[in-house]
């Protein structure tokens, strides 16, 4: 193996061992748990609140190439995207190719 190719695998070992460890915690730990306990529904509002979040902050401080592309633009295509998103019966991903189409196209006709 070249020196490039052990790098890849101890990341990739790495990558996993780091994970596992807390999925099977977190398998161990809700051994017993119902889908509407109170802790279930606490982590569910924490998963929600952090997904919120770092869509607001790419939305309003985006990081790389989206910082090329205007506010007025980002906005659009996310008010878009999640209006496609409901309108869709809640297709993740529908919603989502929307933002992206509106973004490239709002993006290319700018250009």
């Amino acid at each position: 193996m070249s020196g490039s190719a052990w790098a890849f695998l101890y990341i990739l070992v790495a990558g996993v061992a780091a994970t596992a460890i807390w999925r099977l915690l977190g398998l161990v730990l809700s051994t017993g748990l119902t889908e509407d306990s109170p802790v279930i529904e606490w982590v569910k509002a924490v998963s929600t609140a952090l997904v919120a979040g770092l869509v607001a902050r790419t939305l309003l401080f985006p990081p790389g190439a989206l910082a090329d592309v205007g506010l007025g633009i980002r906005v659009a295509a996310f008010v878009l995207g999640v209006a496609v998103y409901f309108l869709a019966r809640k297709h993740l991903g529908l919603g989502i190719a929307t933002s992206a189409g509106v973004l490239v196209a709002a993006q290319y006709a700018l250009s």
